[in-house]
Parts: structure tokens; C-alpha cells; sequence
């Protein structure tokens, strides 16, 4: 049933001791315009998430349809997910991905307990839309794409 619910994809970044660390995730939503808040649920048996807790900061980058390969690098466990990408810091020294369709800089303002997984609340700091390429989509356990977008 929730398989028929579209997500978009993003990879949560962060460094953690003076290296980039990051992961994919389908959990993404808008929380609050007033003040400006984000949240995701990483699963608790993430071993990048407490990485990205103990740098008390985070950079959403919002996926598009042409970074597949960057999703797929960012959903494995372990490895260099940064080996052959592009990226520069933001303010908060997290990677903003090159050619991500946008970015949203974040603090970490609270950690809540959701079951299986951890609600993050993330408190935005800075934003920028970088293109206007389609997102991209996760639906049915496969990559889906805008075929109507105007």
C-alpha cells in the first residue's frame, strides 16, 4: 500500500570530523514556513545518522531525475559515496552537490523517537534553488518521473 505513495529523493549531508558523510532519503517533507523547518526519519540502525548528528548540521540536497547514480551512491552502506562527485560547503560546512536541483542548509533542533526510525527536525538556515530539472522520484520500488510536467 505505502508503495503507491510517490516520494521525492534527497541525500542528507554532513561532515563529521573533517570528512563528508551523507545518505538518501525518501522521508523529506516541509515542516513549518514560520519559522522555516525541515524534517526527515533516518532508521535507527543507520550508521551514517548518528555521524550526521554528532556535526549538528545537515545540507538537504534535493535530487533530480538525472542523478540516479548519485541516489544509488548515497543508498549504499559504507564506501566513499563522495569519490566521484563534485561538491563545495556551505556555510555550515556540509556538501551542497554539484547540479542538485536545490538545497536546503540546516541545524539540527530536535531528535524525536519514531519507532523504528528518528524524526529529525532541522531548523533552515539558508536555501537555493540551483535549476529547474525535474525531481526525483521514487514510486512502486522504482524511479518515476514527471511525464506532464508543464
Amino acid at each position: 500500500m505505502l508503495g503507491h505513495f510517490p516520494t521525492g529523493i534527497v541525500a542528507v549531508t554532513a561532515m563529521d570530523d573533517g570528512a563528508p558523510v551523507g545518505f538518501a532519503v525518501g522521508s523529506f517533507t516541509s515542516v513549518s514556513l514560520d519559522p522555516p523547518m525541515v524534517g526527515f526519519f533516518p532508521d535507527k540502525s543507520s550508521t551514517t545518522w548518528p555521524r550526521i548528528q554528532r556535526a549538528g548540521a545537515f545540507v538537504v540536497n534535493v535530487l533530480g531525475d538525472h542523478q540516479r547514480e548519485v541516489c544509488q551512491a548515497f543508498a549504499t552502506r559504507g564506501g566513499d559515496k563522495f569519490r566521484a562527485l563534485s561538491w563545495h560547503p556551505a556555510a555550515n560546512g556540509a556538501p551542497v552537490l554539484h547540479d542538485a536541483n536545490a538545497w536546503i542548509e540546516c541545524d539540527i533542533s530536535t531528535v524525536t523517537e519514531a519507532g523504528d526510525h528518528w524524526f529529525v527536525l532541522g531548523r533552515v538556515r539558508d536555501l537555493a534553488v540551483v535549476n529547474d530539472r525535474n525531481p526525483l522520484l521514487f514510486f512502486q520500488g522504482q524511479y518515476a518521473s514527471l511525464a506532464d510536467r508543464p
